[in-house]
């Protein structure tokens, strides 16, 4: 199935995570978050793929704070299909401003972050638990 013909939906607030969101945030980051904090939104690719992002809407600003594909659903243009929704639902709440982290090891993902229109913005030393760096991205809308 092409990414054209997936369903991005976003999870109702206040909703427990399904349990394929946990074990794909433990495949994709070795952990799994818990249930979504009252400022958190998630969409999904049922089964497939997640995007969870914290948001502030007093400052107009919301931060990617994970997304990921499952392994076998990879190189499809889920995360993609995945990203350009979040980004639109978030501009349609006035959320114009986004940001993230991400490896800079993490070329896939920068490839993804910069077609969608991100811009490098900074990094961050030592910023994840082993050690790497992180670079931080912008999407000013």
């Amino acid at each position: 199935m092409t990414a054209g013909a997936e369903e991005v939906l976003r999870l109702p607030e206040g909703r427990p995570l399904p349990d394929w969101v946990a074990r794909l945030d433990r495949t994709a980051f070795g952990d799994a978050w818990k249930r979504l904090a009252p400022h958190e939104a998630l969409w999904v690719i049922p089964e497939r793929a997640f995007a969870r992002w914290s948001r502030v809407p007093a400052a107009g600003e919301a931060e990617l704070l994970r997304i990921a594909v499952s392994p076998e659903a990879r190189g499809q243009g889920l995360g993609r299909a995945l990203l350009e929704a979040c980004q639109r639902d978030l501009a349609a709440e006035g959320l114009a401003h986004l940001f993230l982290e991400v490896r800079p090891t993490n070329t896939p993902a920068i490839r993804l972050y910069e077609s969608c229109g991100w811009k490098p913005c900074g990094h961050r030393p030592r910023y994840y638990s082993d050690g790497e760096d992180a670079a931080l991205y912008q999407r000013l809308g």
